[in-house]
């Protein structure tokens, strides 16, 4: 068991939290119980995603889209119903956003590059000044099928692909999410794959132009990676239990 406090200044500080301009309010978004034995962790804020952390026994959750964005809501509707499971149980929920994008030990995009074995080179992709997304390299050009494969195989997922560049990949970059604004800087980067999360439609114009190959292999699935990774990270520093929480989403 360990205080709700020590759990909340380990993670931003680990995360680097406030190195990061976000839209996303990063960090403690509700204080339930002074005392954490277990934490759940899951991709996105919602009802269902609580009550299943709330069966599980979990005093605290970890969220990668949290509650609280930009400007302020108001608490009707489902914003009330969601907030009423965490205070009328004590459970406390953290966000943490971009943060948990770049993470250079668990951020989202460095394991997407672990699924498909490229090397980490360098990041890149910069919001708001700093760089949040992840370039890796293979030791030998691999061809663009069989990268495919194996994300999908890794991710549990279906990517759809722009395959408007080369077939041997040596070269990618990742951001996971909605990401398309980075397409620009593959090029800068000479990247031969880009690996994101959802597709939009300015971005089938501009990759077909820049002869670039762009896998989108969801927004969740390829989002679930970097709070999997701190929820096993987190037992190691700090008496908890972790667990994750698996909602679904298609998009």
């Amino acid at each position: 068991m360990e205080n709700l406090s020590n759990i909340v200044n380990h993670l931003n500080d680990y995360l680097k939290v406030s190195e990061f301009i976000d839209a996303s309010q990063n960090g403690l978004q509700v204080s339930g119980k002074d005392k954490v034995k277990k934490i759940a962790g899951m991709v996105d804020a919602s009802k269902e995603g609580f009550e299943a952390a709330l069966d599980t026994g979990a005093d605290m959750v970890i969220l990668h889209h949290g509650l609280l964005w930009g400007k302020p809501f108001s608490l009707t509707g489902i914003f009330f119903e969601r907030v009423k499971i965490l205070i009328e149980n004590g459970m406390s929920l953290y966000a943490s956003h971009l943060p948990l994008d770049a993470h250079l030990e668990v951020g989202n995009n460095v394991k997407l590059l672990e699924c498909i074995n490229a090397s980490f080179e360098k990041q890149f992709a910069n919001w708001e000044g700093k760089p949040i997304g992840a370039i890796g390299k293979f030791k030998q050009p691999k061809v663009l099928t069989e990268i495919i494969e194996n994300l999908d195989e890794s991710l549990n997922t279906q990517t759809r692909v722009f395959d408007f560049g080369m077939e041997e990949i040596s070269t990618v970059g990742a951001v996971s999410g909605a990401a398309c604004e980075a397409i620009h800087e593959c090029q800068e980067n000479n990247v031969d794959l880009f690996i994101t999360g959802e597709p939009r439609l300015h971005a089938f114009h501009e990759a077909r132009e820049l002869e670039l190959n762009v896998a989108f292999a969801g927004h969740y699935a390829t989002e679930c990676l970097g709070v999997q990774s701190l929820l096993e990270t987190i037992p190691k520093w700090l008496d908890v239990e972790t667990i994750f929480i698996d909602v679904p989403c298609e998009i």
